[in-house]
């Protein structure tokens, strides 16, 4: 197997137009033509990680964070990442990174999160607009299956719980062949009707290139009409954080226990307790404070996240308990969540779980 196949797979899993702009996913590091010999999975990318994947003849790492974030202006050894990336090239070892991408796909870091803390009715906290696009073509009508069943296994055609979703409306088409024209039908410089259907699509943005590319191999016709629109609806699973319902209602210091022993956290930052039961609960894992306007509007009563700042634990003003329950602690599971994805798709293949622990914090007690 090549390492563009396991680099594909995952492009499947969170495509990376999802990222937001200030990240860096991706494939970041090799040769992606050369020859697999083994995966290692890591919540990020250092310099023991990759004598890790050395040793264990893996010669692609996939993480959750990015090892190159900011630019790269040289390579001389300076300060960590450098060191790392530079240890990857002399070992011949890939670095492939789904960071944000996967922070906003529902079955993602935050969907394993909630999955871990039972939660149910889960949908996305916070959808991104912009997402999706429609296209509109017309196809003659002994093309018209063939055509849009491209379409379909190209991405297009999904809306929510639904796919192979178009609008298709009968008309007649007219066009004249010019002198270097090659018509599939027609002549040479006569107005020809032709039974067409004009097919509309909705479809998710980054599915674009590929839904354009199976549009033009399909049709028949030497030039293909067609229109792209963007939207402004937005997408139920595509957005950042998550918000669901516990089974039962619970206390907020019973939620803070489960919270803990559940991620194995050390300590949980928290804001001043209500002293109100606990149903409904939002969460991102990771740096999320930026969704706790969402996270009240969602009707919480917790939001779980991490790096809060000081002055930003105001911001719960009394309407909703903030805890922070650390970087690393709410997304260590995303190892679990990518070998997972990679051993189901490529059984027979070495897919190995990082046993190093890569939080850079510690705690004195």
């Amino acid at each position: 197997m090549k390492i563009s196949e396991a680099v594909t797979l995952l492009d499947k899993l969170a495509p990376p137009q999802l990222q937001e702009s200030y990240d860096n996913s991706g494939f970041l590091v090799g040769n992606r033509e050369n020859e697999c010999t083994g995966i290692l999975v890591s919540l990020d990318v250092t310099e023991a990680i990759i004598d890790e994947a050395a040793e264990k003849n893996c010669n692609l790492v996939v993480a959750h964070h990015p090892i190159i974030f900011k630019g790269l202006k040289r390579l001389t050894g300076d300060g960590f990442v450098q060191r790392t990336v530079m240890k990857a090239i002399k070992n011949d070892i890939a670095v492939y990174a789904i960071h944000t991408n996967l922070d906003n796909v529902l079955h993602g870091v935050n969907g394993m999160l909630a999955g871990l803390l039972g939660l149910s009715n889960t949908r996305v906290l916070d959808e991104k607009q912009g997402g999706l696009k429609k296209l509109v073509t017309f196809v003659p009508t002994d093309h018209l299956e063939k055509v849009r069943s491209a379409l379909f296994a190209s991405g297009g055609g999904f809306i929510g719980n639904y796919d192979e979703c178009s609008f298709n409306l009968e008309g007649t088409g007219t066009f004249r062949a010019l002198e270097d024209g090659n018509p599939y039908v027609g002549e040479i410089g006569e107005r020809h009707y032709e039974k067409e259907v004009r097919i509309e699509m909705i479809f998710p943005a980054y599915a674009e290139r590929n839904l354009v590319k199976a549009l033009l191999e399909s049709h028949p016709y030497e030039e293909v009409a067609y229109y792209i629109s963007t939207l402004d609806n937005t997408v139920r699973s595509i957005g950042s954080g998550i918000v669901g319902d516990l089974e039962e209602e619970i206390s907020e210091e019973e939620l803070l226990f489960m919270i803990k022993n559940v991620l194995g956290a050390e300590v949980i930052r928290h804001t001043e307790l209500l002293g109100q039961k606990v149903k409904r609960v939002a969460l991102c894992g990771g740096s999320g404070f930026f969704l706790l306007p969402a996270a009240k509007r969602a009707g919480a009563q917790a939001f779980i996240t991490a790096d809060v700042k000081y002055h930003e634990f105001f911001e719960a003003d009394g309407e909703i308990l903030l805890a922070d329950a650390g970087h690393y602690e709410t997304e260590q599971y995303t190892v679990e969540l990518l070998a997972s994805y990679l051993q189901k798709n490529f059984p027979t293949f070495a897919v190995l779980k990082s046993e190093l622990k890569t939080n850079p914090v510690r705690y004195l007690y």
